[in-house]
């Protein structure tokens, strides 16, 4: 009895067993055309932790002598109740002869495992050909031209477009370094002061020093000759600061200067300070600088405000050499993306063509 019992026991659980694992194979289409396509789709039904390897197939690699594999797709598994997995597998078939084919049955690993699928059987069929209307062939078409699309031609367009950019770069960077100049230039701008009001600053600032009049009366007539011969240089356009008091008032007489009278006096009192040990008085030297002030309003010019640029581009030997290389390198690497773009762009032209 003990034995019956065992043996009961025994053959359940291998029924058990063999029913954990399902397998299943089929075809979305029994019946193809010659050059169309059917998928074989494998199923295995498993536990959970089980796992499943599928037959292999290369591209082109024939699965039954005439019917091709085109393509095997991943496999895809679904959860089932219970703890079960449907893990399946699609193989993409298609035949070139018309006959009917008998697809064996596949052999499919669970856990180091073979099960072997059902075998089934496609049919290929021949394209009907209506030989009762001859007038009904025709002969191929010719080749016809594709409709622009801006869509196609945008790559090559904009890689042309800043490749050309960067070429022109290049040759800028190139003529800067050629004629050893900076790729760029530092500009400082500088608002334009005009010469009259440049000497009345000057004297303003005179005046406010009042110290210099009493005590050095040789530096005060020093300062206030340079402030006139600077306004003189800039206002009539002759270098005043290398002339003597006579050759300047000579050249002012050729200028036909009206307010020449005024500043006579004042550089002969200044030239007898300076070089006769002359003392003037307080109010000689109110009157001087009052004459200083006449001249330069009776002669000043009228001018509209100007911006002056003035470029820096003085650099030390070791920083020059350093920016040397890195134009160098700069240089090269624009050139190097430029013809990258116009490789890219020939061969984008070249493909839609």
């Amino acid at each position: 009895m003990r034995r019956i019992i065992f043996l009961l026991i025994s053959i359940m659980s291998c029924h058990i067993c063999g029913a954990q694992v399902t397998i299943d194979q089929k075809l979305d289409s029994m019946q193809i055309l010659i050059g169309e396509q059917s998928r074989l789709t494998l199923s295995v039904v498993v536990n959970d932790g089980q796992k499943v390897k599928f037959p292999e197939f290369g591209r082109s690699q024939y699965i039954t002598p005439g019917v091709e594999v085109l393509e095997c797709m991943k496999p895809d598994t679904v959860s089932l109740d219970g703890g079960r997995l449907q893990v399946s597998r699609a193989y993409v078939l298609t035949s070139f002869d018309e006959r009917l084919y008998y697809i064996p049955s596949q052999k499919i690993k669970v856990d180091n495992k073979v099960y072997a699928s059902k075998a089934l059987a496609l049919k290929v069929l021949t394209v009907p050909v209506d030989t009762l209307h001859a007038d009904k062939f025709y002969p191929p078409k010719d080749v016809q031209d594709n409709p622009f699309s801006w869509s196609e031609w945008k790559a090559p367009l904009s890689y042309s477009i800043i490749s050309v950019f960067l070429l022109i770069l290049a040759l800028y960077i190139w003529r800067r370094m050629k004629s050893n100049k900076p790729i760029i230039s530092r500009v400082k701008v500088v608002k334009y002061i005009p010469p009259h009001q440049k000497a009345l600053n000057g004297i303003e600032k005179l005046k406010s020093d009042r110290a210099t009049v009493s005590e050095n009366q040789k530096e005060y007539y020093t300062k206030l000759t340079t402030i006139l011969r600077q306004y003189i240089a800039e206002r009539f356009g002759f270098d005043a600061m290398e002339m003597t008091s006579s050759e300047i008032i000579d050249r002012l007489r050729n200028e036909d200067t009206e307010a020449l009278n005024e500043i006579t006096s004042l550089f002969r009192t200044a030239d007898l300070v300076k070089f006769a040990k002359h003392s003037a008085l307080i109010n000689e030297n109110d009157a001087n600088l009052m004459s200083a002030l006449s001249f330069i309003n009776d002669t000043k010019l009228e001018e509209k405000p100007q911006i002056q640029v003035v470029t820096a581009e003085e650099k030390k030997e070791e920083q020059e050499r350093q920016q040397w290389i890195v134009k160098k390198i700069v240089l090269a690497f624009i050139i190097v993306i430029a013809v990258v773009l116009l490789i890219l762009t020939v061969y984008n032209v070249y493909v839609l063509i």
